[in-house]
Protein backbone atom coordinates (compact mmCIF):
# COMPACT_ATOMS: atom_id res chain seq x y z
CA UNK A 1 0.00 0.00 0.00
CA UNK A 2 1.44 3.30 -0.99
CA UNK A 3 1.54 6.24 1.31
CA UNK A 4 -0.32 9.29 0.43
CA UNK A 5 1.56 12.42 -0.23
CA UNK A 6 0.26 15.54 1.32
CA UNK A 7 -0.51 16.83 4.75
CA UNK A 8 0.06 14.64 7.77
CA UNK A 9 -0.88 15.48 11.32
CA UNK A 10 1.48 13.20 13.16
CA UNK A 11 5.23 13.50 13.74
CA UNK A 12 7.82 10.86 13.56
CA UNK A 13 9.13 9.82 16.95
CA UNK A 14 12.74 10.84 17.43
CA UNK A 15 15.04 8.23 18.85
CA UNK A 16 17.28 9.18 21.75
CA UNK A 17 20.91 8.83 20.86
CA UNK A 18 22.25 6.72 23.75
CA UNK A 19 25.88 7.37 22.81
CA UNK A 20 25.34 11.11 23.10
CA UNK A 21 23.67 10.72 26.50
CA UNK A 22 26.54 8.52 27.75
CA UNK A 23 29.06 11.10 26.52
CA UNK A 24 27.25 13.95 28.33
CA UNK A 25 27.09 12.00 31.60
CA UNK A 26 30.75 11.06 31.20
CA UNK A 27 31.70 14.74 30.89
CA UNK A 28 29.57 15.68 33.91
CA UNK A 29 31.17 12.90 35.98
CA UNK A 30 34.75 13.90 35.09
CA UNK A 31 34.13 17.60 35.69
CA UNK A 32 32.63 16.83 39.12
CA UNK A 33 35.48 14.39 39.95
CA UNK A 34 38.11 16.99 38.94
CA UNK A 35 36.51 19.66 41.10
CA UNK A 36 36.32 17.29 44.06
CA UNK A 37 39.97 16.28 43.58
CA UNK A 38 41.04 19.96 43.47
CA UNK A 39 39.16 20.74 46.70
CA UNK A 40 40.69 17.72 48.46
CA UNK A 41 44.21 18.71 47.32
CA UNK A 42 43.79 22.30 48.51
CA UNK A 43 42.48 21.25 51.93
CA UNK A 44 44.91 18.35 52.48
CA UNK A 45 48.10 19.63 50.87
CA UNK A 46 47.70 23.37 50.57
CA UNK A 47 46.89 26.14 52.94
CA UNK A 48 46.27 29.87 52.63
CA UNK A 49 47.66 32.49 54.97
CA UNK A 50 48.44 36.21 54.96
CA UNK A 51 51.74 38.00 55.29
CA UNK A 52 51.85 40.10 58.46
CA UNK A 53 54.06 43.18 58.35
CA UNK A 54 56.51 44.57 55.80
CA UNK A 55 59.38 42.16 56.55
CA UNK A 56 59.28 40.42 53.13
CA UNK A 57 58.95 43.51 50.92
CA UNK A 58 59.42 43.83 47.97
CA UNK A 59 58.80 40.08 47.42
CA UNK A 60 55.62 39.91 49.52
CA UNK A 61 53.57 42.71 51.06
CA UNK A 62 51.70 43.22 54.32
CA UNK A 63 48.25 41.63 54.04
CA UNK A 64 49.07 39.72 50.86
CA UNK A 65 47.63 36.22 50.76
CA UNK A 66 49.92 33.32 49.92
CA UNK A 67 49.33 29.63 49.36
CA UNK A 68 51.54 27.06 51.06
CA UNK A 69 52.62 23.58 50.16
CA UNK A 70 52.38 21.67 53.46
CA UNK A 71 53.66 18.36 52.07
CA UNK A 72 56.97 19.34 50.45
CA UNK A 73 58.98 19.37 53.70
CA UNK A 74 57.72 15.94 54.68
CA UNK A 75 59.52 14.46 51.67
CA UNK A 76 62.42 16.93 51.25
CA UNK A 77 64.49 19.46 53.19
CA UNK A 78 64.13 23.25 53.08
CA UNK A 79 66.70 24.77 50.74
CA UNK A 80 68.61 28.03 50.63
CA UNK A 81 66.30 30.70 49.19
CA UNK A 82 63.00 28.98 50.03
CA UNK A 83 60.30 31.25 51.48
CA UNK A 84 58.89 29.37 54.45
CA UNK A 85 56.00 29.84 56.86
CA UNK A 86 56.68 28.81 60.46
CA UNK A 87 55.66 29.23 64.07
CA UNK A 88 58.49 30.74 66.15
CA UNK A 89 59.71 28.13 68.62
CA UNK A 90 56.66 26.04 67.73
CA UNK A 91 54.39 28.47 69.64
CA UNK A 92 50.90 27.65 68.34
CA UNK A 93 49.49 30.85 69.87
CA UNK A 94 51.71 33.01 67.66
CA UNK A 95 50.86 34.21 64.17
CA UNK A 96 52.58 32.61 61.19
CA UNK A 97 55.94 34.12 60.24
CA UNK A 98 56.96 34.30 56.57
CA UNK A 99 60.73 34.49 55.97
CA UNK A 100 63.44 33.33 53.57
CA UNK A 101 65.85 30.48 54.38
CA UNK A 102 69.43 31.76 54.24
CA UNK A 103 71.12 28.98 56.18
CA UNK A 104 70.68 25.20 56.28
CA UNK A 105 72.21 22.61 58.65
CA UNK A 106 76.01 22.72 58.58
CA UNK A 107 76.24 26.28 57.19
CA UNK A 108 78.42 28.88 58.88
CA UNK A 109 76.79 32.32 58.98
CA UNK A 110 77.99 35.76 59.98
CA UNK A 111 77.00 39.36 59.31
CA UNK A 112 79.98 41.61 58.78
CA UNK A 113 79.99 45.14 57.36
CA UNK A 114 76.24 45.01 56.70
CA UNK A 115 76.49 41.86 54.57
CA UNK A 116 75.42 38.30 55.27
CA UNK A 117 78.11 35.69 54.73
CA UNK A 118 77.15 32.04 54.34
CA UNK A 119 80.18 29.73 54.38
CA UNK A 120 82.34 32.85 53.88
CA UNK A 121 80.51 33.87 50.68
CA UNK A 122 78.53 37.13 50.64
CA UNK A 123 74.80 36.77 49.97
CA UNK A 124 73.40 39.78 48.14
CA UNK A 125 70.54 38.50 45.96
CA UNK A 126 67.74 38.86 48.53
CA UNK A 127 68.57 42.06 50.38
CA UNK A 128 68.37 45.56 48.89
CA UNK A 129 69.94 47.32 51.86
CA UNK A 130 72.92 46.77 54.11
CA UNK A 131 71.94 44.79 57.18
CA UNK A 132 71.97 47.26 60.08
CA UNK A 133 71.47 44.80 62.95
CA UNK A 134 73.54 41.59 63.10
CA UNK A 135 71.85 40.20 66.22
CA UNK A 136 72.83 36.53 66.75
CA UNK A 137 75.11 36.70 63.70
CA UNK A 138 77.46 39.26 65.23
CA UNK A 139 79.70 36.26 65.84
CA UNK A 140 79.94 33.33 63.45
CA UNK A 141 77.20 30.74 63.97
CA UNK A 142 77.32 27.14 62.73
CA UNK A 143 73.90 25.61 62.24
CA UNK A 144 73.33 22.24 63.87
CA UNK A 145 71.32 19.38 62.46
CA UNK A 146 67.67 20.40 61.94
CA UNK A 147 68.43 24.13 62.34
CA UNK A 148 67.56 26.67 59.67
CA UNK A 149 68.33 30.38 59.68
CA UNK A 150 65.65 32.67 58.22
CA UNK A 151 65.69 36.39 57.44
CA UNK A 152 63.07 38.70 55.92
CA UNK A 153 63.91 40.24 52.53
CA UNK A 154 63.32 43.68 54.10
CA UNK A 155 66.08 42.82 56.57
CA UNK A 156 66.07 46.13 58.45
CA UNK A 157 62.37 45.83 59.24
CA UNK A 158 62.16 42.14 60.11
CA UNK A 159 61.96 40.09 63.27
CA UNK A 160 63.70 36.86 62.27
CA UNK A 161 66.37 34.34 63.30
CA UNK A 162 68.75 37.16 64.22
CA UNK A 163 66.51 37.87 67.24
CA UNK A 164 67.07 35.73 70.32
CA UNK A 165 63.31 35.25 70.79
CA UNK A 166 63.05 33.64 67.30
CA UNK A 167 66.49 32.09 66.82
CA UNK A 168 67.11 29.14 64.54
CA UNK A 169 64.00 27.47 63.16
CA UNK A 170 63.55 23.71 63.39
CA UNK A 171 61.98 21.86 60.47
CA UNK A 172 59.16 20.68 62.77
CA UNK A 173 58.14 24.31 63.33
CA UNK A 174 57.74 24.94 59.60
CA UNK A 175 54.16 24.87 58.37
CA UNK A 176 55.17 24.77 54.72
CA UNK A 177 56.78 26.42 51.74
CA UNK A 178 55.17 29.50 50.19
CA UNK A 179 54.59 28.77 46.52
CA UNK A 180 51.92 31.12 45.16
CA UNK A 181 51.04 34.74 45.96
CA UNK A 182 47.78 36.51 45.27
CA UNK A 183 47.68 39.96 43.71
CA UNK A 184 47.56 42.86 46.14
CA UNK A 185 47.02 46.37 44.78
CA UNK A 186 49.76 46.83 42.17
CA UNK A 187 51.73 43.70 43.08
CA UNK A 188 51.69 40.80 40.72
CA UNK A 189 49.94 37.47 40.97
CA UNK A 190 52.33 34.53 40.64
CA UNK A 191 54.73 32.07 42.13
CA UNK A 192 56.84 33.04 45.15
CA UNK A 193 60.50 33.33 44.30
Amino acid sequence: MARRKGLTFYQKKKKLNMNLIKEIFSWIFWIFASMLFAVVIVFCVGMKTSVIGPSMEPSLYNGQEIYLDRIVYRVSQPKFGDVVVFLPNGNEKSHYYVKRVVGVPGDKLKIKGGKLYVNEVAVEEFFNDKIAEAGLLENELTLKEDEYFVIGDNCNNSEDSRSANIGCVKKDYMIGKAWFKMALNDSELGFVE
